[in-house]
This record gives structure tokens, C-alpha cells and sequence, in this order.
């Protein structure tokens, strides 16, 4: 029998974490070439790479149901939303998605973003230089969020914080040979980060119970239930905490990632000052660049399964690379080049099937806005020569830092 563990190349083996986390596009490229589903022992997990092996597997979710990822578990717990199928998963997206429709969506995006948008402009537009990313992306992004979930009450800095250790505990993918993890004080700051979270929203949540209102966290406690009955908090905290890593981060990333692109293209960048109906085509190509969601969707087989010429045994796991997906050259030209004027072709970022992103709607609108904003306020922004724009992660990527400079 032809397997991905027998055919994979010696070289994998060789692949670290750390590796992947500062430039994973050598390392798929060449799995693309070679491997497109390759076995990664540090995973544990099967690799796929190509677009198109992608979404045949993300399309069926019958054969391939939704698991998680080993560190995925860990960080989230079990019944994320990422982690059901069937009716369970019918029922957690019937909780999420009523404040994330896009009807919805466009009845409160402007009064959610705008202001705070234009509050953290307004406090380094006199500065004429700036990390964009910490002092503007990313505080917008989970700002945004955090007041739609009901955290109004929990500081920017604070939500970041926890979008951060979050991050540093999903991604904390390292396996050993006998499948435990590598590095178990990985998960640290994610645990801190639960239990702050948990003694935070604990109050809140007896609040809510009896006092429901129009935040997404109260939503999701009553939507759907039977009358005098609320949703347990053992379904609220893991799903909590997806949106407080995924969805807080994915705008900020976008952002960041728009404008790294564009600065790649100055003449591009040019265009879309002076016409900001050209911002949602500028993002969905920031986006098919470098995903913010660079690898973390993971499937597992029912059965056997041939897929790419390879045969699986029942119960492999695989791990959707959408950011290697959306660089397929046999896709995309120059898929690595920034392009706004790239024909459109459909990309991988917010994933596909059931479990496609419930946010894509929102974390665009997001992003759009906060570009708007920051568009209107500094059209003279440039890239800070004196520093090298840095992305940063496989699990979830974005640059680290994005110094800017503008003409006060």
C-alpha cells in the first residue's frame, strides 16, 4: 500500500516548528512539488499543501469530519465549535452566527468600529511614526470584537494579552516520537489567560442569565433554548475562546498583512488612497498572501481513503494548509507577488464547507473600515526604512511589527 508515511520524503524530518513559524513558503513549496500530503512527524499529522486537494477535503465533510489539532485541544477544551460535527455543529454555529450575518453585520459594524478606530488615530496622527500594527491594527481588532461579545469592560491591552497567549498555546504544536508534547510549559499562558477569562466572565455570564441583552455573549447563553433554560458554560468558554484567538485575530493580521502588500506595490498603494472603493479588493488579496489562518483546520478520515494518489488508513488525521493552498502555483501566478490586479480566483483564507469561517463577513468589514480610517487620516503613510517588515507564524501569521512614518 502506497502511504503518505511512506512516501514522505527524509528531508520532513527534519523540519522544525521554529522553522515554520519564521518562513513556512520554502518548506511548502517544496511539499507541494513533492509531497502534497506528506506525514510531518513533529505534528503528528498528515500535511496537505496543494489548493485543490484543500477543498476536496474541506467540501466533504462526510468522509472527512472536523477534529483539532493536538495543541488545538489542549488550548480550547472539548466542544469548540472547531471540534463538532452534525447536528452539535449545526447548533454551535446557530449560536454564533445571528450577530455575524451579514444584514446584521451592516446594522452595527460602522457604530462598533468607527469610533474606536478614530480614537486611536487621533491619539498618533501628531506622531509622524508608528508600529502600526501594535498601536493601531491590532487594538481596533479586538476592540471591535471584545464590545460585540459583551467585554466592553475588559480593557484593549488586556485583549490582546489574551489573543496572545492563546496564540502561543495553539500553536505550541511540537510533538515528540511517542506523541506527547515537546514543550507541556507551551500551554502556560494560555492557562493563565483561561483562568483570568473564566474569573472575568464567571459574574458576567450570572449577570446575563438573568438580565439578557443585545451583547453576543448573552445571545449565545438564551438563542435557541427552552424557555427558563440557558446554555451551559462548559459550550460558552471553549467557543469563547476561539473567538478571542481566531476572531480577534484575523483582522489585525489582515490589516497588517494589506498594508505590507501594498507598501510592496507603491503604485498600488497610491491607487487605493486615492479611491477607497478599492479597499475590499486590496484586502482579499492581502489576505490570499499571507492568510491569517496560515494552518490550523485539521480532518480526519472515516475510512480508507485514497486522496492524491495516496491511500490513508481510517483515523489519519490531516491539516488543511490554507496559506500554502492560496500560494499554489498551479493556481496562482507569482502567487508569492502582491497583486492587486490579479484576476479573482476563489482562495482558501477563511476556509470551506460547514466549517468555513463564521466571521468572514465581520473580520472583512473590519479590516475595510479600519483601512477607511486609516486611509483618510494618513494618506501620506510610508514604510520606516530603518525597519524590515517581519511576519511571523504557521498557525496563525501576520507581521510581528509594522513601523510606518507619515509628514506630520
Amino acid at each position: 500500500m502506497t502511504t503518505a508515511q511512506s512516501l514522505t520524503p527524509a528531508w520532513i524530518e527534519d523540519i522544525t516548528i521554529e522553522q515554520l513559524e519564521n518562513d513556512p513558503h520554502q518548506v511548502y513549496e517544496r511539499l507541494r512539488a513533492e509531497a502534497p500530503i506528506a506525514y510531518v512527524p513533529q505534528l503528528g499529522l498528515h500535511i496537505v499543501s496543494t489548493r485543490e486537494l484543500c477543498m476536496e477535503i474541506a467540501k466533504d465533510s462526510e468522509n472527512w469530519p472536523a477534529v483539532i489539532s493536538p495543541a488545538g485541544g489542549r488550548t480550547f477544551g472539548e466542544g469548540a465549535i472547531l471540534n463538532t460535527n452534525g447536528p452539535e455543529h449545526q447548533n454551535l454555529r446557530g449560536m454564533v452566527e445571528p450577530h455575524l450575518q451579514p444584514a446584521a453585520v451592516d446594522g452595527y459594524i460602522d457604530d462598533l468600529v468607527r469610533p474606536f478606530a478614530r480614537e486611536r488615530l487621533a491619539a498618533i496622527e501628531d506622531n509622524g511614526t508608528a508600529d502600526i500594527v501594535a498601536e493601531y491594527f491590532e487594538p481596533v481588532s479586538v476592540r471591535s470584537l471584545g464590545d460585540l461579545l459583551g467585554l466592553n469592560d475588559v480593557s484593549t491591552d488586556k485583549l490582546r494579552e489574551w489573543f496572545h497567549k492563546l496564540s502561543v498555546s495553539f500553536t505550541n504544536a511540537d510533538m515528540t516520537a511517542d506523541g506527547e508534547f515537546a514543550n507541556p510549559d507551551g500551554f502556560i499562558p494560555g492557562d493563565e489567560a483561561k483562568a483570568e477569562i473564566i474569573a472575568h466572565l464567571d459574574p458576567k455570564i450570572d449577570h446575563w442569565i438573568e438580565n439578557p441583552d443585545h451583547t453576543a455573549i448573552s445571545h449565545w447563553l438564551h438563542d435557541g433554548m427552552p424557555d427558563g433554560q440557558t446554555r451551559d458554560r462548559s459550550v460558552i468558554y471553549p467557543n469563547l475562546y476561539v473567538f478571542l484567538l481566531g476572531a480577534m485575530q484575523e483582522p489585525g493580521h489582515a490589516m497588517g498583512t494589506t498594508l505590507a502588500g501594498l507598501f510592496s506595490r507603491p503604485e498600488q498603494l497610491e491607487r487605493v488612497i486615492d479611491d477607497p472603493t478599492l479597499i475590499p479588493r486590496a484586502v482579499g488579496e492581502g489576505m490570499r498572501w499571507v492568510a491569517p489562518i496560515w494552518s490550523a483546520a485539521v480532518k480526519v478520515a472515516t475510512d480508507e481513503v485514497t486522496v492524491g494518489g495516496v491511500t490513508l488508513p481510517a483515523g489519519s488525521l490531516v491539516m488543511l494548509s490554507y496559506g500554502s493552498a492560496n500560494n499554489d502555483e498551479h493556481a496562482y501566478d507569482a502567487p508569492t507577488r502582491y497583486d492587486l490586479d490579479r484576476t479573482v480566483i476563489p482562495n482558501m483564507t477563511f476556509g470551506g464547507g460547514v466549517h468555513a469561517c463564521a466571521g468572514t463577513y465581520f473580520a472583512s468589514a473590519v479590516v475595510r473600515i479600519a483601512l477607511e480610517e486609516l486611509f483618510e487620516t494618513i494618506p501620506n503613510i510610508e514604510l520606516d526604512p530603518d525597519h524590515e517588515v517581519s511576519f511571523w507564524g504557521w498557525g496563525f501569521r501576520g507581521p510581528k511589527e509594522l513601523h510606518v512614518t507619515w509628514e506630520v
